[in-house]
């Protein structure tokens, strides 16, 4: 029942249509799959369009040999993803000594909550396995810039709440 090896193109984005061709499924099929599979998550563009990346395409291939070739159900395939997915998969941490202890930090109490995630931003070193070293770089140099841009907007809305105070003091 096995299946000759599925060759994808090197796109980096493929829309739904161009997947539903190289898995051999209906939409709807797919559409469904990603409710059921958590791994399986295109991003959507503007207009809404799923736009699948290699790595979608290669889990939608396994999903539909986990259910039509070795006949698992979806709670079944589910779980077998779930433990091939990554069991020991070493994560990297992004780490930014000098931002430790900064006065951004200790004179906006309460600004950023909902973003501290960030502090602790995480590589997930399967995800970034099919990235080059380049590729790897220029996350790594994304993530920096990303971190600075928010601590630039701490300080500028501390500047703004404390000039917003003292105005209300006058």
């Amino acid at each position: 029942m096995g299946q000759a090896a599925k060759v994808i193109p090197e796109k980096i984005y493929f829309k739904i249509g161009e997947v539903c061709d190289i898995v051999g499924v209906q939409a709807h099929v797919l559409r469904y799959w990603e409710t059921e599979f958590s791994q399986l998550s295109p991003q959507k563009n503007r207009s809404g369009q799923r736009s699948y990346r290699r790595r979608d395409v290669e889990i939608a291939l396994k999903i539909k040999e986990l259910l039509y070739d070795d006949m698992y159900t979806i709670a079944g395939a589910r779980k077998k993803l779930q433990n091939e997915g990554r069991p020991e998969a070493p994560k990297l941490k992004i780490v930014h000594p000098e931002r430790r202890g900064s006065s951004a930090d200790e004179t906006a109490p309460g600004l950023f909550d909902e973003d501290e995630e960030l502090e602790d931003l995480v590589i997930d070193e399967t995800l970034a396995a099919g990235l080059n070293g380049e590729q790897k770089e220029a996350l790594r140099n994304l993530t920096s810039q990303l971190l600075e841009l928010r601590e630039m907007l701490k300080t500028e809305q501390t500047r703004e709440a404390a000039d917003h105070l003292r105005g209300q003091r006058i």
